[in-house]
């Protein structure tokens, strides 16, 4: 009698794998929805500016960040250096310390390896999809579904970018079918998902007001980074108030 207790084993392992890839790719969606049009413009973008279809796509593996991606287009078509655009996009990425810091404190044990491979594909809209889970359950938060999350939203990006490349004639000008909004929409959407608290709500409206006021002086990414940092601060300040108020309640 053949023993298939190795066979069942294995099958019983990969179905309980294709169980977690599938919560990623549920979680994937709303993200390539919203790279879909931004993608697209992108590709078109960069194919119009003289950007050879391996070029345009082969910065999507590579870079896969949507806004450093469109500066570098415009400092390329300036003729700007490779110093010149490597220490803006920098700069335009720095955001990205912010979130890593945030979601640190999940991944403890993990690899180094592993930690670069999940932060390389780390964006502004993952960040939101796996803070959001995290704040759910993060014990069964399996690192697969992380990876997928990550690895189909940039799937996604680099397919929208070679179809923009394209398609670039016909979708020279995104914003004048409204497809520009798309992103801004998705983060109002990935935002309203998390505001399941009145602290959470007020640290929203107050870095959101912070944002914009900063705006007003100083270049977008370092507001956004201000206001987060401010925002994140705030909230700190009056979660710890509360902690001090039940201890001394005890």
């Amino acid at each position: 009698m053949i023993d298939r207790t190795p066979q069942c084993a294995a099958s019983a392992a990969l179905q309980g794998q294709s169980k977690f890839i599938f919560e990623g790719a549920k979680m994937a969606l709303p993200i390539i929805l919203g790279y879909l049009p931004v993608g697209l413009a992108y590709g078109a973008l960069a194919g119009s500016s003289g950007l050879t279809i391996w070029e345009t796509v082969l910065m999507s593996v590579f870079v896969y960040a949507g806004s450093a991606q469109f500066v570098a287009i415009a400092l390329l078509a300036a003729g700007a250096g490779p110093l010149s655009i490597t220490v803006t996009t920098f700069f335009v990425n720095l955001r990205h310390l912010l979130m890593s810091a945030a979601l640190s404190r999940y991944f403890r044990g993990y690899s180094n390896r592993w930690l670069a491979w999940f932060g390389a594909e780390l964006t502004d809209e993952s960040f939101a999809i796996h803070s959001a889970r995290f704040r759910q359950d993060p014990a069964t938060y399996q690192p697969i579904t992380m990876l997928a999350v990550n690895g189909l939203a940039h799937l996604g990006w680099i397919i929208a970018s070679l179809g923009g490349f394209l398609l670039q004639k016909g979708i020279a000008d995104p914003g004048k079918y409204g497809l520009d909004f798309a992103l801004p929409a998705m983060f109002i959407a990935l935002l309203f998902m998390q505001l399941t608290k009145r602290l959470d709500l007020l640290v929203a409206a107050a870095t959101f007001i912070l944002s914009v006021g900063l705006g007003q002086v100083l270049p977008v990414y370092w507001a956004a980074i201000l206001a987060a940092v401010c925002g994140a601060f705030f909230g700190a300040i009056v979660l710890w108030q509360k902690e001090d108020e039940q201890c001394a309640g005890k």
